[in-house]
């Protein structure tokens, strides 16, 4: 169990058999009458937000997450196989649950998969991962960092605005957090 007054961003907690994450809060005290906590709540499994006030002190079950670092090791079909490094069980993830991550993510490379209750919530990658570029424009002599930028599809498919001295075969640095061009791998 938590109390309301140890929300903190971040914080996950059980409500209506489902697990919510904090995204949001705001401590009020009124001149008249109790304080309360005032939360922005956004649903781990479905994605939606609602906002809910409850009384100062007030305890709710604190939802109790696993971490496990697994390696991606192969698609099959449409499903995402992902193997524990400890155990060696697989874990088979359809796309939708594994939200924008499945943009960069590509074989052998190791995640973090949180789990409530033996269901996977959220698939975590590391902040940046390094992918080759499949397919851009040409880069034309004269091109400068300064310059513009053009859409590239890099080895996962996923596309990403990358500098126009960018070109294809290059391996570029990219942040998993919002698919932005972070710079050029040697």
């Amino acid at each position: 169990m938590i109390s309301s007054n140890d929300f903190r961003t971040g914080t996950t907690i059980e409500l209506d058999g489902s697990v919510w994450r904090v995204v949001e809060f705001l401590h009020v005290k009124p001149g008249k009458g109790s304080a309360f906590v005032r939360t922005k709540l956004k649903n781990a499994q479905t994605g939606s937000v609602v906002e809910r006030t409850f009384r100062a002190g007030e305890t709710v079950p604190q939802a109790n997450l696993e971490k496990r670092t697994m390696q991606h090791t192969y698609k099959e079909g449409e499903q995402y196989v992902f193997m524990d490094m400890e155990t060696y069980e697989e874990v088979r993830l359809n796309p939708d649950q594994m939200g924008t991550t499945v943009n960069y993510i590509k074989e052998e490379m190791e995640a973090d998969v949180l789990f409530w209750n033996e269901t996977v919530l959220e698939v975590q990658l590391p902040t940046s991962v390094i992918l080759e570029v499949t397919d851009t424009d040409p880069g034309v002599k004269g091109d400068t960092a300064t310059g513009g930028t053009k859409p590239a599809i890099v080895e996962t498919g996923a596309q990403v605005m990358v500098p126009l001295f960018i070109s294809i075969g290059e391996k570029i640095k990219v942040d998993t957090r919002d698919g932005s061009y972070l710079g050029r791998e040697t």
